[in-house]
Formats: structure tokens, C-alpha cells, sequence
């Protein structure tokens, strides 16, 4: 399963996401298909579902279009929202399955409540799922500040039982593709997600 990060250079989120660093000012921003470094630095901060869609059709096709351009097409969707006070809401699941289904052809359901039971059964039936959890879960030591708010791809479980998952936002190399314990992972678990049929016809 190929990593993805919602920014452009990895080695710099940590940077991103504990200290305070301008994401804008990243050397590898015309990598993701922004126009703009400004484009760029406003929206890196909420692709982390458009980097599990890119992995997604990576382990599928090979190939993917870039996060601007995944962008792009979720948002004339409807998937993201730009609020007349300059926020942005998203990823919105209903419209971005409907444009996942018919754009990219995934297999994908909403799920807007999901147990752990439920996740695991998923994906001890061969699917993924693009999965909310706390954006907390790249340090697993920590008790979260919320659940949910945050997307990873949950790819499997480990012969242990472990979800192994893939966080786009993951400041180390041991965080972008971690495993955790079923009961560890459920404390950062938000109770949704989407998941994505990317089993062989």
C-alpha cells in the first residue's frame, strides 16, 4: 500500500503540526497540483480524505490523479464548502461518495455511525475505510483532546488483531503507516467513516 501525505513533504509535518511552522512555506507545494503556494498552504490542512482517496486508487490502479486535482473534483461535488466566514467544512461523506462512485467507480458506503465491531468486521471482509479518528492518534500514548475530526485509511488487521491504518498526517515514519490494538485505536475512533470496496472483481 503506497503512503500518502496530505503535505507535500513529510519530513516537515512534524514541524506543521507541534511548532507552529507555516505550511505555506513548504519547498514542494507545486507537487500536489496547487496553483499557488497560497492555495496550497490554505488547503493542505484538509486533504487528509483526499490523501486516503489518492492511496485508495494508488492500491488499486497504480495510478491517481494529485490531491489538487482530487480536490477539485470533491469540492465541485460538494464534498468541501468553503463558509462565508473563510472556514472550511469537510470531508462531507455523502457527496463525496456519490463522486467517488461515479467518477472513480469505488465501491464506497457512508457510514454515519460505526462501531469498532463493525469497522473490524469491514475490514475482515477484505474492505478499507477511510476511518475518522482524533488527529491525536499519531501519538497513541496521549489521551485525545476529541475523536474524530481526522481521516486515515484502515487497510486491515495485522495477524494479532491489530488495525493497521495509514495516516496522512503522520509527523514520523513509525506514524504515517502504524498498527495499533483494536482497544487502543477505539479511543481515538470518531464512530464513522466511509468504506471503499477495493477487492479484486
Amino acid at each position: 500500500m503506497p503512503v500518502v501525505t496530505q503535505y507535500a513533504s513529510p519530513q516537515l509535518i512534524a514541524g506543521i503540526v507541534y511548532e507552529g511552522h507555516d505550511p505555506g512555506d513548504d519547498p514542494r507545494w507545486a507537487e500536489t497540483g496547487a496553483a499557488t503556494r497560497e492555495e496550497y498552504g490554505r488547503w493542505c490542512r484538509h486533504m487528509c480524505g483526499m490523501a486516503c482517496l489518492q492511496m485508495a486508487l494508488l492500491h488499486r490502479d497504480g495510478i491517481a490523479p494529485n490531491l489538487f486535482q482530487l480536490l477539485a473534483g470533491a469540492r465541485e461535488a460538494g464534498a468541501y464548502v468553503e463558509q462565508d466566514d473563510g472556514d472550511i467544512k469537510g470531508l462531507i461523506y455523502a457527496p463525496a461518495v456519490a463522486w467517488m462512485r461515479s467518477v472513480y467507480g469505488l465501491g464506497a458506503t457512508v457510514h454515519p455511525t460505526l462501531t469498532v465491531e463493525e469497522l473490524m468486521g469491514l475490514l475482515d471482509s477484505g474492505w478499507m475505510v477511510m476511518s475518522s479518528v482524533s488527529k491525536d492518534i499519531r501519538r497513541p500514548d496521549v489521551e485525545p483532546s476529541r475523536r474524530g475530526g481526522h481521516l486515515v485509511l484502515c487497510r486491515g488487521r495485522t495477524p494479532d488483531g491489530h488495525i493497521a491504518f495509514s495516516n496522512p498526517s503522520g509527523h514520523t515514519p513509525d506514524t504515517l503507516a502504524p498498527t495499533l490494538p483494536v482497544s487502543r485505536f477505539a479511543a481515538f475512533f470518531g464512530g464513522r467513516g466511509i468504506s471503499l470496496d477495493l477487492r479484486p472483481a
